[in-house]
């Protein structure tokens, strides 16, 4: 514990940055293929790939379902050989799978087999992120830490928002399409520097004071002071845990709606109101940088409670509540985005209101993947947490086969379609706290793992 006048120290917080670092380069490589669409759909005449909206939803969907399917076994695989490495292999692998789409083609199912490598890579950022929180920092500042690194996703999908178009712009479709997965592949690569000069778990980093570790240690439970990383987890027991499934449910139900944001917010943008390509850059751009405050300021709101005197997962639920009651603003985007009754204000407004839902989506996120710090030992954080993104995925999947569906469905009328999906936008994170609440009501910590 610290002790007054004693200098606690911050080395936690590079080990912060450089997670934020990590998620940036792995939510700009996904972002690619967003602001590629227009390329992807347009005519073989014109000069593009001929693809239809489903195609593009089922390389989207081949991506989160691969996404989803690995990250389990990533999160067992981190737990085994430790955050270090598991995260290091991780961007190798999703590096040099994004370059290699740059030599796919034309052919959808090219270019659906190299995604899918991607998304096997992709998988171990954030069980490797938060086990590397649950390792490095106390359970009061780990929704802050998770907010923090998470906001690197906004990040990531703003420099994509400028720079995918930019390229296309100036290098035209045909060797654009090609250097903006080049380019955005081999800026990850630089990271592996830093990630191997800077990190070790705390038990063996020598830049670490003696205080710091002391206060990273403060909050946890005697039995699971001394495991860092090398414990062993009977992952197949988590499934019959309630609060695994919780994790489960929130994720699954929530983490879709994000995917939604990413690849077809700028779809949306072109259809709704007729812009180009290159113009919905600066209106992605800053839905991704509010939601940077969601993600940061949400992950801080459980202190706040925390510092009242409330029990942590009783101030982790109550913030998430009040979090899932911003996205109900969605519901409003269609009836202010009608341009026959507010002209060119209408894409103002239904900006504003998508910032709103991507804000508190990140808000939420920060919050519901630090309930698994809460109620599990740092052995199993990396395992739960790949359960988690599993669901995640598999939600995704489904909403980028309905977003795909839906924009065929009422290509005369994407209107329609895209009403519908906000509809499910807004109500699904009160849904998801509703379920989580029912299976674990109080805080039970795991403890025979």
């Amino acid at each position: 514990m610290e002790q007054p006048g004693e200098k606690i120290g911050n080395y936690r917080w590079v080990i912060c940055a450089l997670l934020f670092f990590a998620t940036t380069m792995n939510y700009m490589d996904r972002q690619v293929i967003s602001y590629l669409k227009p390329f992807y759909c347009k005519s073989v005449e014109s000069g593009g790939f001929g693809w239809t909206n489903t195609d593009f939803s089922y390389l989207t969907a081949f991506f989160t379902a691969f996404y989803a399917g690995m990250t389990i076994g990533a999160g067992w695989l981190i737990d085994k050989i430790g955050t270090k490495l598991g995260l290091a292999w991780s961007l190798i692998v999703w590096s040099f799978a994004g370059i290699a789409n740059a030599f796919a083609g034309a052919t959808i199912m090219v270019h659906v087999f190299i995604r899918s490598l991607f998304a096997v890579g992709e998988a171990g950022n954030f069980p490797a992120s938060i086990k590397t929180v649950a390792e490095w920092f106390p359970k009061r500042e780990r929704a802050l830490a998770t907010g923090i690194f998470n906001s690197g996703s906004n990040m990531g999908a703003m420099i994509a928002a400028l720079l995918i178009p930019w390229i296309m712009v100036t290098y035209g479709d045909q060797a654009g399409w090609k250097i903006s997965f080049i380019v955005t592949g081999a800026v990850g690569l630089l990271w592996l520097i830093f990630w191997f000069w800077l990190y070790e778990i705390p038990s063996k980093h020598k830049k670490l004071l003696k205080p710091e570790y002391n206060y990273i240690h403060s909050s946890d439970e005697a039995a699971d002071k001394s495991i860092e990383d090398k414990a062993k987890v009977p992952w197949g027991k988590l499934f019959g845990y309630r609060q695994t499934w919780s994790f489960f449910f929130g994720k699954f139900l929530t983490d879709g709606i994000w995917w939604f944001y990413l690849f077809w917010l700028p779809d949306y943008l072109i259809k709704q109101f007729g812009m180009t390509p290159a113009e919905v850059k600066w209106p992605t751009f800053i839905v991704y940088g509010v939601a940077i405050i969601g993600s940061v300021y949400g992950g801080g709101i459980p202190m706040i409670f925390m510092n009242k005197g409330m029990q942590v997962y009783k101030a982790r639920m109550t913030a998430m509540i009040i979090i899932a009651l911003f996205p109900l603003a969605v519901l409003l985007t269609q009836y202010f985005g009608n341009v026959e009754h507010f002209g060119v204000r209408a894409m103002y407004f239904a900006v504003a209101i998508i910032c709103i839902g991507a804000a508190a989506h990140q808000a939420w996120s920060a919050n519901l993947f630090t309930t698994v710090s809460d109620m599990f030992p740092k052995k199993a954080v990396g395992s739960v947490t790949g359960i988690g993104a599993m669901a995640g995925g598999l939600g995704g999947v489904v909403i980028q086969l309905l977003a795909g569906r839906l924009t065929d469905a009422f290509i005369a009328t994407p209107q329609t379609a895209y009403m519908i999906m906000f509809v499910i936008c807004a109500l699904s994170y009160v849904t998801a706290w509703g379920i989580m609440k029912i299976l674990v009501p109080r805080h039970r910590p795991i403890t025979d793992l």
